[in-house]
């Protein structure tokens, strides 16, 4: 593979403090086997840290008490956020079977005893409404991610997902979703600035209901 792995930027010491080495190890497994793995495109190793790692990690101070990342895929954000915050519980909920094999084999040797993997789809969590927080990254636009992901969360939790440029319009026309399953206190948070390239942008709600 001709893609190398960016130079680690400045920040990363900084948003990971004393567990940076563990960031490390998931980042360059990420860029070793990412591609090989159908995890990530070709053109991800070269922007791995700035674009994929740094953009989940600026996100930490959102997450409280457990989590639930939908979509997990290669890790991002749940893997990041979890190692950026051992204090929080999460569970990576990932339909696709080769995903959940990377998740588990990622979650042993980082040795993070904060995280779960479930293989299945948001909709069939069977469990019930216990998570404080409900994330996703890259997965769908609003009107679809709101019903995978809404039932999850507890009365008075939060949703917070990690969104692109164009997430006011996804917003309006998540309208009626947003109604339907009480979402409310809708927020675009962006974060990062100074710190990364491309800022985050992390949109939060309260489950009303």
């Amino acid at each position: 593979m001709g893609n190398q792995l960016e130079a680690e930027p400045d920040a990363a010491a900084a948003l990971f403090g004393d567990r940076i080495d563990l960031a490390r190890r998931f980042t360059r497994a990420l860029a070793a086997h990412g591609e090989e793995r159908g995890l990530i495109g070709p053109l991800e190793v070269p922007r791995l840290w700035t674009r994929h790692i740094l953009n989940s990690a600026v996100a930490a101070p959102f997450f409280e008490g457990r989590v639930a990342d939908v979509g997990s895929g290669a890790g991002l954000p749940g893997v990041v956020l979890a190692i950026a915050r051992p204090d929080v519980e999460f569970t990576l909920i990932e339909p696709m079977e080769r995903r959940t094999i990377w998740l588990s084999e990622q979650v042993a040797d980082l040795g993070l005893e904060n995280v779960t993997v479930e293989r299945l789809r948001a909709e069939e969590w069977a469990k019930g409404r216990v998570f404080d927080v409900v994330t996703a990254r890259a997965v769908s636009a609003l009107r679809t991610l709101i019903p995978w992901t809404a039932p999850l969360a507890r009365v008075g939790g939060r949703l917070a997902y990690l969104k692109g440029a164009n997430v006011a319009a996804e917003v309006d026309a998540a309208e009626k979703q947003i109604r339907r399953f009480g979402v409310s206190d809708i927020e675009v948070h962006v974060v990062g600035e100074g710190v990364v390239d491309e800022p985050t942008r992390v949109l939060t709600a309260t489950v009303t209901r």
